[in-house]
């Protein structure tokens, strides 16, 4: 870019008033030496005028060439500077946007990152729940399985025994030998052994009975009830039949349920292997989309701050591009009007040298003596004065002036050049050179007349001049005065301002930070009892999944008890019935022995399940202080959590009102700022303003009393001189001869009186009678 100079308002105005200075002396100080070579020249008076304006002419356009250059430079530093600022705001405001987009898209991404989280993390739960359940129901089959395998080889072991024994005696019928011929068996191994044999078959035909039907079961009751004597017939044939007929169902059930328990534990095997797998999979994505979301929280932490410096960056250019705009634009309006001001005197001037330069002007000019031969030095001089009256920097006044009254003078020239001289006045020298160049007397006196009324003129000028310097300097120091009571003002505003923002203890930055310290607190709270809550929750699943599984197993054991002691009992009273029959039927009664039912533990066994149901309900007792536990924990962390939230939204809105509040108040500080600024400038130009009249005005101030009095003193010489011109012969004879000329045809008439009718009829050109018709009281008539 150009290098462009850059020149202030005040500047310009400067420049205005030098040029005006400069045009000042031009028409009066500098006239002095022009003149004297125009005179050696032998100019004519006109053409010294001419060429005076033609010289001011030239000057105006130089004037004007200087501060196009001047304003060209100005002009340029704008467009650069205007073009450079747009460029910084075009910039910006992409940034913003391309920012503002990229936060928006951080911001998309994490809501779609917090969802997928979520939803992995209930899915990871489901995954997990799906296991227990899996493990749970595959524990219960197995442990159903081991029962029910228990139970199958403790029947089929009966089974074979009670067939083994039945077939040792005869019963089978598929043997070579059948029962009949084996009824001496009666006496097999004695007595003790037949009972041993009718035990182990009871004990058989009474496992056996649970799982046949209604007639074998029927077959079986009789067989059982019949006395055992060793003798067997068909019907101990059909039991053996029946006997083997649930061997091989009991083995084929042992063999359906151990592959039915191989076929369910390589399901489960195979199930969990792909629900670990799920699981893996998705706790490697949770992971990995969680450290995805903390690196958006970081970016869009660093992203809304670029965002910040950037809308702050942009106010600061769009403001400086607004104040350039608005001082470019003052000042080519400046220029405008300069340029059109000067347009018009350079034609005045062009204008004004036309008329007095034209061939017509010139004729006319070279017959009169004052534009052909006369002197300038008086309009030079005049003007010397006014500036020096003006400005003050060329000539002193006289402090006192001498009495013309003391010694009259012999002449009015005389009188006039000793007054010129102790007065130092022009006008009176002037007057005085009219005289010696033997001007004629009306000429003379007009042109005292002329002086006398300048030199009133130019004292009511003087007084304007001190009025308004008074009037200007009161006004202007009222104006600072009132500057700077509001500079002191607005000092006391911005203090203020600047404490209640960056007061360390109640600023509205350190309540800020209170503030986000407060937030990030009741964040680490949130998250650390939200932690420690899934922790305990955890614990209490698995502490509720082992009461559970606990209960079932007791359960179980109550149930299996109490179904095979229940059938111990129910033996035993079957027994009892029996024998009382016997008692009644007075059947032989073998020696006392033992009980033929086997009774076992079943009082301990009750005992257990007592026992069993009493740990039972303690754990029962257990689960429930468990839930309730947990119910308390869960309610106690919703009241904590709902609290916590409370405070951060109450937390968060007081940060949002001080950060509002602060944008708010250092709008306003810079405002002040500003303000504080422009009244300082203001000031400064008052006082500037002040420093620039103080000489002019200190001049007129100090000096119009003694002003006054030299201008009394001239008024004074010129009406004397007046008076002294009045008085002179030659005047008196002067004025006598033109009246004589001014009769005309009429002068001998007039010569006796000039009040006769005849007089007065031959001067208005009538006759007598008709001038005595329209003046009847003249003389004569």
């Amino acid at each position: 870019a150009p290098n462009c100079v850059c020149q202030s308002p005040r500047s310009s105005i400067s420049a205005a008033m030098k040029f005006a200075r400069a045009t000042l002396c031009c028409l009066g100080l500098a006239a002095v030496p022009w003149h004297t070579a125009a005179e050696q020249q032998g100019d004519r008076t006109i053409t010294q005028v001419v060429k005076l304006l033609q010289d001011l002419a030239e000057k105006s356009k130089q004037e004007g060439d200087v501060e196009r250059d001047l304003y060209a430079k100005y002009k340029c530093y704008c467009d650069t500077t205007e073009a450079e600022k747009k460029t910084e705001i075009s910039q910006l405001s992409e940034e913003i946007a391309l920012l503002e987009s990229e936060i928006d898209a951080l911001q998309a991404s994490s809501g779609k990152l917090s969802k997928e989280v979520a939803q992995l993390k209930a899915d990871i739960t489901a995954n997990k729940e799906a296991q227990d359940e899996a493990t749970s129901i595959r524990k219960q089959e197995n442990d159903e399985f081991i029962a029910l395998e228990a139970d199958l080889k403790q029947a089929i072991g009966q089974m074979s025994e009670a067939i083994t024994t039945l077939s040792e005696v005869g019963a089978d019928q598929t043997m070579a030998e059948g029962a009949d011929h084996k009824q001496y068996m009666a006496g097999y191994e004695g007595g003790a052994g037949l009972m041993k044999l009718r035990s182990t078959v009871k004990a058989a035909l009474l496992a056996a009975n649970a799982f046949v039907g209604k007639k074998q079961a029927k077959v079986v009751d009789a067989f059982l009830q019949a006395p055992f004597t060793g003798t067997y017939t068909a019907q101990s044939g059909e039991v053996v039949g029946i006997l083997k007929d649930m061997l091989d169902t009991f083995t084929k059930n042992l063999d359906a349920a151990t592959a039915k328990e191989a076929a369910a534990l390589e399901a489960y095997n195979k199930y969990m292997g792909e629900l670990e797998k799920a699981a893996k999979e998705m706790q490697e994505s949770y992971d990995k989309k969680q450290g995805k979301l903390g690196s958006n929280d970081g970016g869009l932490s660093s992203k809304r701050e670029q965002l910040d410096t950037a809308r702050v960056s942009l106010a600061e250019a769009q403001d400086f591009l607004a104040k350039l705009q608005d001082m470019c634009a003052a000042k080519k309006k400046q220029y405008d009007e300069r340029v059109a001001l000067r347009a018009n005197e350079q034609a005045a001037l062009s204008e004004a040298i036309a008329v007095l330069n034209s061939d017509a002007a010139f004729a006319t000019f070279g017959t009169v003596d004052a534009t052909k031969t006369g002197a300038t030095s008086f309009v030079q001089a005049t003007r010397r004065a006014s500036v020096r009256r003006h400005v003050g920097s060329m000539f002193a006044v006289s402090e006192s002036a001498p009495s013309f009254q003391a010694q009259p003078p012999k002449s009015p020239q005389e009188f006039l050049q000793k007054a010129a001289k102790a007065q130092g006045s022009s006008i009176l020298g002037r007057i005085a050179s009219l005289l010696q160049a033997h001007n004629p007397f009306s000429t003379v006196l007009k042109e005292i007349e002329k002086m006398i009324g300048l030199i009133g003129e130019e004292g009511v000028k003087d007084a304007k001049q001190h009025e308004w310097c008074l009037s200007e300097r009161t006004t202007t120091q009222d104006g600072i005065t009132s500057k700077t009571n509001e500079i002191t003002d607005l000092g006391g505003d911005i203090q203020t301002l600047t404490d209640e923002i960056e007061n360390p203890e109640t600023g509205l930055k350190a309540m800020i930070q209170l503030d986000e310290e407060a937030l990030q607190q009741n964040y680490n709270s949130q998250e650390t009892q939200t932690k420690e809550r899934r922790d305990e929750n955890l614990a209490y699943q698995k502490d509720i999944s082992n009461l559970v599984e606990a209960e079932a197993l007791l359960d179980r054991a109550i149930v299996i008890l109490r179904k095979y002691y229940s059938k111990i009992s129910a033996e035993l009273k079957g027994a009892m019935l029996v024998q009382a029959k016997k008692a009644k039927r007075d059947e032989p009664a073998p020696p006392a022995t033992w009980e033929d039912k086997y009774q076992g533990q079943s009082s301990g066994g009750t005992d257990a399940i007592s026992m069993l149901e009493f740990i039972r309900k303690n754990t029962k007792s257990e689960e429930t202080m468990a839930h309730t536990d947990e119910n308390a924990a869960q309610h106690s962390y919703e009241d904590s959590m709902a609290d916590l939230k409370t405070e951060e939204a109450d937390t968060q809105k007081a940060l949002a009102s001080n950060r509002k509040l602060l944008a708010e108040k250092e709008e306003t500080l810079l405002q002040k700022k500003a303000e504080l600024e422009r009244a300082q400038k203001e000031r400064k130009a008052l006082e500037d303003y002040l420093s620039e009249i103080k000489p002019g005005c200190d001049f007129i101030v100090e000096n119009l009393e003694l002003r006054d009095t030299n201008r009394a003193n001239e008024k004074q010489a010129l009406e004397q001189a007046v008076d002294l011109i009045k008085g002179t012969p030659v005047y008196q004879n002067a004025m006598a001869e033109a009246h004589q000329e001014s009769l005309g045809d009429c002068k001998d008439v007039c010569a006796k009186d000039e009040a006769h009718v005849e007089c007065k009829a031959c001067l208005a050109s009538v006759t007598v009678p008709g001038y005595c018709a329209g003046h009847p009281g003249t003389a004569g008539c």
